[in-house]
């Protein structure tokens, strides 16, 4: 029953941001790459103000997997960073936290972009 909850916790959660994205590219004039960016900037300050973590806590991978968890990676990185190596580690911090990530995005982009023949949207 326990392990029920968490899954059920990770979906709302999850399911929820998703919800959020998909109402925003439905209702606004808003460009899907601008919501992702919004959605990043997002993760980053509610870490940043100490918010995310209690979410990720509760939520698991619901808060975590999403484009939020990025953001949220990224700022923690960096405030991990700033700690350790002063202002420059603001940026290292950063990437350094997220290198795993960016490359299996990067890896995972090269492979499709190989077997697919992609096209540019016609309006």
């Amino acid at each position: 029953m326990e392990m029920f909850l968490t899954y059920l916790k990770v979906f709302a959660v999850g399911g929820l941001i998703c919800l959020l994205g998909q109402i925003l590219i439905i209702k606004t004039k808003i460009t899907s790459s601008r919501i992702l960016v919004l959605f990043v900037c997002i993760g980053a300050v509610l870490e940043a103000v100490g918010l995310y973590e209690p979410i990720a806590n509760f939520a698991k991978a619901g808060a975590t997997v999403p484009i939020t968890g990025f953001g949220r990676s990224l700022a923690k990185g960096a405030i991990q960073g700033v700690k350790e190596m002063g202002f420059l580690g603001a940026f290292a911090g950063g990437l350094t936290a997220t290198a795993a990530g960016i490359t299996c995005a990067v890896v995972a982009a090269f492979i499709f972009g190989l077997i697919f023949n992609s096209k540019t949207k016609k309006f």
